[in-house]
Formats: C-alpha cells, sequence, structure tokens
C-alpha cells in the first residue's frame, strides 16, 4: 500500500524535523555500541604500541597492550574484538605452518585476553595470508592458488583458534567449500559453540591498501587475489556466495569493504533475514581520517554518519576500527 499522506498545508514534514526530541520519536535506525566489532592488529615485543602510518591512530600492539585495549573496549560495552596479526617476516613460509601453531601471536593474545577482559568477544581471522611468503590467502603451488589444500590449512587453524578459545571464526580466505569443512572440523571437535562469520562476499578491492600495511603483507603479495576475491561488478554472485555458505553452516555473513558496497548489504539483509555485518575496511576508514586531519570535513560527525549507513542499509552490525570512538560519543 503506497503511503498516505494529506496536501500542503495539512501535511507538512516539516514538523517532525522541528526539534531534536522529535527526530529521536521519529529516527527509523539507530546505531547503538551493541553494533560494534573492532578489528585490533597484534605484534610481538612487549610494551609497544607502534602507529601505522596508513591508518592514522591506529597502531600495532604486544599482547600486553593489546589486552589493556581489550580491557578498554569491555568497559566502554563493545561487545566483540577482532584479532589481526603482524607476522614477523622469519615465520612466513610457503606452508605457512605458522597459522595453526598454537603458541602463534594470534592464540597467545586470545589465551591473554580471555583471562583478562572474559565479557568481550573474541573474533579471529582465519586466512593464510599473514603467514604465506606469497602474501596469499591461499598455498600457491606453481603459480596457482588451490583451493582444497587450503581449506585443510583453515581447518587446523580454525581448531587452533578454538582451542585457544575464539568466539568467532572469520573465515576470510573466499576459497569453496571452506565454510562446510570448518563447522564439520568445530562439531566434531566439540566445539558447536564456536560460531562462524563468514566473509561470504568478499570483493578484490583496491580498499585494503592499508591493511595490508597493518600486517605486513603488502611487499609479499605476488600477483592479485582476483581468482578467489569477488569482481566489484557482481551483485548476484554476492547472494549465490551468501546462500552457499548459509547452506554449509554459517551463522553470520559479511560484506567487505563496507559502504561502497552497501547495496550488496541491503540485498543480502532483504533476500536471507539473516545476521548481516560489513565490514568498514581500512581505505574507508584512512579516507575519513585524511580529510578530517586536513579540515576538509568533520572527522566525527562523517564517522557517525557513515556508520549509520550501515544501519540504514539493513547491516545488524559493522567492523570499524572507529569503534571506541564511536563508542564513546554514544556513550555519552
Amino acid at each position: 500500500m503506497p503511503p498516505v499522506q494529506a496536501p500542503f498545508p495539512h501535511a507538512r514534514p516539516r514538523r517532525l524535523r522541528a526539534s531534536p526530541a522529535r527526530r529521536a520519536l521519529v529516527r527509523e535506525n539507530t546505531l547503538t555500541v551493541d553494533d560494534l566489532i573492532w578489528p585490533v592488529f597484534v605484534r610481538a615485543g612487549e610494551g609497544i604500541e607502534e602507529p601505522i602510518a596508513s591508518m592514522p591512530g591506529m597502531v600495532r600492539r604486544s599482547i600486553d597492550k593489546l589486552t589493556d585495549a581489550a580491557r578498554e573496549a569491555e568497559a566502554l560495552g563493545i561487545p566483540a574484538i577482532c584479532i589481526f596479526p603482524y607476522t614477523d617476516p622469519s615465520l612466513k613460509t610457503a606452508d605457512c605452518a605458522e597459522a595453526w601453531n598454537p603458541e602463534n601471536l594470534t592464540n597467545r593474545a586470545i589465551r591473554t585476553i580471555k583471562q583478562a577482559a572474559p565479557n568481550i568477544a573474541i573474533m579471529t581471522d582465519v586466512a593464510l595470508d599473514p603467514y604465506n611468503i606469497n602474501g596469499h590467502d591461499g598455498f600457491v603451488i606453481d603459480g596457482e592458488i588451490r583451493n582444497d589444500e587450503t581449506v585443510e590449512a583453515l581447518v587446523k587453524m580454525t581448531l587452533a583458534q578454538a582451542e585457544a578459545g575464539a568466539d568467532i571464526i572469520g573465515p576470510s580466505d573466499m576459497m569453496d567449500g571452506r565454510i562446510g569443512a570448518l563447522r564439520q572440523a568445530l562439531e566434531s571437535s566439540g566445539y558447536q559453540n564456536v560460531t562462524i562469520m563468514s566473509y561470504s562476499a568478499k570483493y578484490a578491492s583496491a580498499y585494503y591498501g592499508p591493511f595490508r600495511d597493518a600486517v605486513g603483507a603488502s611487499g609479499a603479495l605476488k600477483g592479485d587475489k582476483k581468482t578467489y576475491q569477488m569482481d566489484p561488478g557482481n551483485s548476484d554472485e554476492a547472494m549465490r556466495m551468501i546462500a552457499r555458505d548459509l547452506s554449509e553452516g554459517a551463522d553470520m555473513v559479511m560484506v567487505k569493504p563496507g559502504q561502497p558496497y552497501l547495496d550488496i548489504c541491503h540485498r543480502v539483509k532483504t533476500e536471507f533475514q539473516v545476521p548481516t555485518f560489513a565490514y568498514q575496511v581500512s581505505g574507508e576508514y584512512a579516507m575519513i581520517q585524511a580529510a578530517a586531519q586536513n579540515g576538509w570535513v568533520d572527522g566525527e560527525t562523517v564517522m557517525m554518519e557513515s556508520l549509520l549507513a550501515f544501519k540504514r542499509a539493513g547491516c545488524d552490525g559493522v567492523l570499524t576500527y572507529f569503534a571506541p570512538a564511536a563508542a564513546r560519543i554514544l556513550n555519552g
């Protein structure tokens, strides 16, 4: 049924915009701290907070400092953090064995944070690129990114993270069949309550550049990721990827990047009605920060407007480097 509205002047839409109170009463979408997941970077060492030049305001933290940050996030009411490791280049190999080492950076960080901030959920990244001498999310054999061999490795990586105490597994690799393999492995190993948030619609995007700097993958990457990440021109394919991952056991799905793909977010939520997330990626973050630092935009206002856009598009939450700053504003 089309909306019914009286003719002017009986209908004056501006009446509902006339004061903050009235605007609040009729606001259709609202951002809360509960909508935020904070991606964080961990590195070796102690007492270290190392600035990331291409991501102003973000740092790589040693585990002790990351633990402090997790406590802060918990105090702000942020429900979850997502850990990404900056791996020492000497540990990057063609077989990526460090990925499932129980004592790797990510797994040690999980155990430490679980003790220090038990009420915050810990999400992890499942992909081989932080450990791969070739910089790819999967094994590279004779110049080809191999699917099935990679999935076997991702299973080992996932089980090591689950054993360390991860709450949410985030497969970001875009290999075929990995969600089913990971779900089966978790079920059969006694980790039935570990949640999978699948990077189901992850595009081969130029917006990831600063992130690759943050995890030390920029120099390692040989070639591109277009044989496994999605073509930016495709929308229907994203729906097929969502349907596939849900059928294999994903609990939640993600669209990445975020704001350039709000149409995909909206389609996912409309067509599947499942928990839907977006990743406001490093390039999106860096552009807002750069514009704000140059005085071209009001950084705080643009930050909050950008996050609200995800909710309006249908997202249940967003991974964002702005999470602590946004939480402070939302908490008043």
